[in-house]
């Protein structure tokens, strides 16, 4: 069996480097999407400098919104929620922005269609 992509992921490590990383950048902002066998699921670490937002966007289908540092507020027209470090919800099946309350990081897991496999 093979074990690429397999290897655990230091969530901890990355999101000190995504940090450094969104510090530096003029967006104030950086991602990183995790190697992921697993057909159906994507997995993005986001870092967003304290007062820096994901502005308004589409859902991006069923997914949830793991908050792994710091404090952000999930903001779907008059509804929000407010999450923290290890707080988990589902994204609104709606548009939607993220917020930063200060320096945070987030884990996006977003379930996607199952690849087809090609016709021969």
């Amino acid at each position: 069996m093979s074990t690429a992509g397999t290897r655990p992921v230091d969530l901890g490590a990355l999101s000190d480097e995504l940090l450094g990383d969104a510090a530096a950048q003029n967006a104030l902002r950086a991602a990183h999407t995790l190697p992921h066998p697993v057909d159906g699921l994507r997995q993005t670490v986001i870092a967003l400098i304290g007062g820096q937002q994901l502005a308004e966007h589409e859902s991006p289908g069923p997914a949830t919104l793991l908050v792994l540092r710091g404090r952000v507020r999930l903001v779907a027209g008059d509804d929000e929620i407010a999450l923290r470090a290890h707080q988990i919800a589902p994204i609104p099946h709606r548009r939607h922005s993220l917020q930063a309350d200060e320096d945070s990081v987030v884990l996006l897991s977003v379930a996607v269609g199952q690849r087809t496999p090609a016709a021969d």
